[in-house]
């Protein structure tokens, strides 16, 4: 016979009382959980622990909107009339370095039309019949701005506040600090077709414990979540008892070592995934919805499913006490190739490209509103929608926009937010931000103010220092809240 090193043969009592005592251990500890010990304790250690914020909240979850590749501000909210009307001639104090290749210097109208729209009387482009029914419930921001011209760091500062990776995004700050309301599903979902630029470390939790961590996924899929299923060969009983001889170890191993993070995120992980089996398909499977709902988000339209299904799900997920729900712009090509990679990226035609994604998002985010409205949930339940940054007011080639860091619109609705606001402005041609100008830091300010949190007292250590989302700035927008 081989020798095994470190596993002792020669006694045939010794093997039989290891094997009994495991055996015990899965018995006791299937005990311990039927009588609810084995609960209680991880009660008290759960770090997704429902937690008070620091004074009473008007939003309750957030869905954030996020439309990848950014979306030309003077083609879709910020109506430039002077533009239209100087086509083809030179932008005063125009850079052809402003975006990330190099643009002509003159103006380019935008090739939509725009109306007003409600008592408000905002102004918004004709690709978005279904958003601009809602103009009275939206405040828009014209007077955005970021600090970079490339996608991937300003995705980063938009999510996190930063423009290198490492810092935790906005969904892991109000997971750390809000907990989680509901046990059987992840606080913080990320939804995604293709990734975009950055990838996950746009959603990251950075130097906050991994608990906190957003759960991505491609709705698309016939199973969205990976390796969720119970294995065959394992019964619910005998996969519920692993568990709980596994907490027993692993409690054991954590407690001796105090300041090792990311220990109860495993512990809580293991456990929110055997939740997640029965919770999360309950959650995901959208043809419990009737058949007008499906087709109020454009489920019957090949250029709006993919996105309709995201924001279906979404409506699904903060139903059932998920906190913080992304999606990213899954947008549908045409035939003639109206999006390349990144969505919403106008280079080369900005009239096909903005046509073909607006024809996509557009329906399923007028329904997205107006269900959570006559569910009751848009009062609770803030909704924000934009991209990383602008597109140029002059011209990349004869018909494309590049991209523009120092003006874009962002607009909210719902979670206290008050209708019918337009705020800040940018210049004439929309090709900055001149009034009461926005940056990503004032954004997250006046989200985290509206989920019940000072900004600056939201704090996590690292490091030796006492880090927040909006670092050593930010300014909450007041003129926003209801």
């Amino acid at each position: 016979m081989h020798h095994i090193p470190g596993f002792n043969l020669s006694s045939r009592r010794r093997f039989l009382e290891q094997a009994g005592l495991g055996c015990g251990s899965l018995a006791l500890a299937s005990l311990l959980h039927s009588e609810g010990v084995l609960a209680n304790e991880s009660q008290g250690t759960n770090p997704l622990a429902p937690a008070a914020p620091h004074f009473p909240a008007k939003a309750k979850a957030v869905i954030w909107l996020f439309q990848t590749g950014s979306p030309s501000q003077v083609d879709t909210f910020d109506y430039k009339p002077e533009l239209q009307k100087r086509n083809g001639q030179q932008l005063a104090g125009a850079d052809p370095k402003t975006g990330f290749f190099t643009t002509s210097g003159k103006c380019l109208r935008s090739p939509f039309k725009f109306k007003q729209y409600g008592q408000s009387g905002a102004w918004i482009s004709e690709i978005f019949p279904h958003v601009s029914q809602h103009a009275d419930e939206i405040a828009f921001v014209y007077s955005c701005f970021s600090q970079s011209n490339n996608h991937t760091p300003a995705m980063l500062e938009l999510n996190s506040g930063f423009i290198r990776q490492g810092f935790p995004s906005l969904g892991s700050w109000l997971t750390y600090g809000l907990g989680s309301e509901n046990t059987n599903l992840p606080a913080y979902v990320v939804m995604h077709g293709k990734k975009p630029r950055g990838g996950d470390p746009v959603w990251s939790s950075g130097f906050l414990p991994s608990v906190y961590q957003a759960t991505a996924l491609d709705p698309r899929q016939a199973t969205p979540i990976n390796n969720l299923a119970r294995p065959t060969e394992l019964t619910d009983r005998q996969q519920r008892s692993l568990l709980d001889a596994l907490q027993i170890a692993n409690r054991r191993h954590a407690s001796t070592r105090p300041f090792d993070r990311d220990l109860s995120a495993r512990l809580e992980s293991f456990e929110l995934a055997y939740r997640m089996q029965v919770a999360a398909p309950e959650a995901f499977d959208i043809n419990r919805e009737t058949a007008a709902t499906q087709r109020a988000y454009g489920l019957e339209r090949s250029a709006s499913k993919d996105y309709g299904r995201q924001c279906l799900i979404a409506r699904r997920l903060i139903e059932r006490g998920v906190r913080f729900v992304q999606v990213f712009a899954d947008v549908a090509k045409t035939p003639g190739g109206g999006v390349n990679d990144v969505p919403w990226d106008a280079h080369s035609d900005i009239s096909q490209n903005h046509g073909t994604c607006a024809a996509s998002v557009d329906q399923p985010t007028g329904a997205l509103l107006s269900d959570l409205k006559r569910r009751g949930l848009l009062q609770d339940t803030l909704v924000i929608y934009g991209g990383e940054f602008g597109r140029t007011s002059d011209s990349q080639g004869s018909k494309g926009r590049d991209h523009n860091p120092n003006a874009f619109t962002t607009w909210f609705a719902g979670g206290g937010i008050k209708g019918g606001v337009q705020y800040g402005a940018s210049d004439e041609f929309g090709y900055k931000a001149t009034e009461n100008r926005v940056a990503a830091h004032d954004l997250h300010a006046t989200i985290l103010k509206l989920m019940g949190f000072d900004h600056e007292r939201l704090t996590y250590r690292f490091n030796g220092r006492d880090f927040r989302l909006t670092d050593v700035a930010g300014e909450v927008v007041e003129e926003l809240i209801a």
